[in-house]
């Protein structure tokens, strides 16, 4: 007869109870379980510097108020961190901690693309909101519009003859300055026939013949197939500069920054401010799109020392659900809005809450 079975029987219950509950524990403390944990992740300072390079900078001709910031406020982008590969027991601490959430793996990593995939596209939506501040901050300051070559399709007349991003000057020398005037150069052209069309491509300037092709969306005229993008343009480049961040809700902040850069005296008056959002430009109101996280990142803000928080209007329901204390939220639906908002706080008044 073996050790065990010579045991009694409560014993026996007790050493397979106890050999079970160590393993399960092992389990639980080893073991990653299908889910994430998010939580408050990494804010940066639209206005400083970050490894001793600015987040904003420009080049070329910028205006002298470029360098007119006051250099005490804060205008500062907030992110969420995702914690993925966790144990179970990792996941509830974060969990009982009240700054976590812990959802689905599937939420955040899709089954049908890889991890790699999911961070590509996050760092794409990152580098276009980069690309939608510029073209907002500079619509809003009323800079002139260009006309840009945008998607081309493979059987458009214009595919391999002009570029995207080529900025369009000129057809068969009708001045382009803005959709109107494309438009207008085009509205007594036939399908058939081959116009010049000058670009910008680059600093150098194009001559490219293209001949026009039919479009029963574009009438009797001759189409030149392109999806045409019209946005300001500035003489001097703005950069942006910040690695391993991915996602479109910086939009609002950047835009914010550049404006503070371009506007004599800045617009945070000495205030630590931050704040998330996407900016929208396919409209002139500059709307800006509520985001994913908002719990998250007002908790993020405020472990930083921010003391007000732009929040996207359709965000303000569950931003109000837990505020951190001492973190004043602002409502804002379009850019219009917060730098109206950020007027307002300097000038020692109180703007729209959630």
């Amino acid at each position: 007869m073996s050790w065990f079975s010579s045991l009694s029987i409560r014993a026996r219950a007790l050493i397979v109870g106890s050999t079970l509950s160590v393993a399960l524990v092992g389990v639980g403390a080893t073991v990653p379980v299908p889910y994430v944990a998010l939580g408050p992740g990494v804010t940066y300072d639209t206005l400083s510097r970050v490894g001793g390079t600015p987040v904003i900078s420009f080049s070329g001709d910028a205006p002298a108020s470029v360098k007119q910031t006051d250099g005490t406020g804060h205008l500062n982008m907030t992110t969420v961190s995702v914690y993925d590969d966790m144990p179970l027991f990792g996941l509830l601490g974060m969990w009982m901690s009240g700054d976590y959430a812990v959802v689905p793996r599937a939420e955040v990593y899709p089954p049908d693309k890889t991890v790699d995939q999911v961070n590509q596209q996050n760092t794409k939506d990152f580098q276009d909101s980069q690309s939608a501040a510029e073209i907002a901050a500079l619509r809003y300051l009323k800079y002139p519009n260009v006309v840009y070559v945008g998607t081309i399709a493979q059987d458009s007349p214009s595919y391999k003859v002009l570029e995207p991003q080529d900025q369009i000057t000129a057809v068969d020398g009708a001045k382009v300055t803005d959709f109107a005037s494309l438009q207008a150069a085009l509205k007594n052209t036939l399908p058939g026939q081959t116009v010049e069309v000058t670009v910008l491509r680059g600093s150098r300037s194009v001559d490219a013949k293209v001949k026009l092709q039919a479009n029963s969306s574009a009438g009797k005229q001759g189409f030149l197939g392109i999806g045409a993008v019209e946005r300001p343009k500035a003489p001097f480049t703005i950069s942006i500069s910040l690695a391993n961040i991915g996602g479109p809700s910086a939009g609002l902040m950047f835009t914010l920054g550049i404006l503070d850069k371009l506007t004599p005296g800045g617009l945070t008056a000495g205030r630590f401010i931050a704040g998330t959002g996407t900016m929208e430009v396919d409209d002139t109101k500059g709307t800006v799109g509520e985001i994913g996280g908002i719990l998250l990142k007002m908790i993020a803000a405020k472990n930083a020392g921010a003391s007000v928080f732009l929040v996207p209007a359709g965000n303000c329901a569950e931003a109000l659900t837990r505020v951190p204390q001492g973190l004043e939220l602002v409502r804002v639906a379009t850019l219009d809005d917060a730098v109206k908002a950020l007027k307002t706080l300097g000038a020692g008044g109180t703007p729209p809450s959630c």
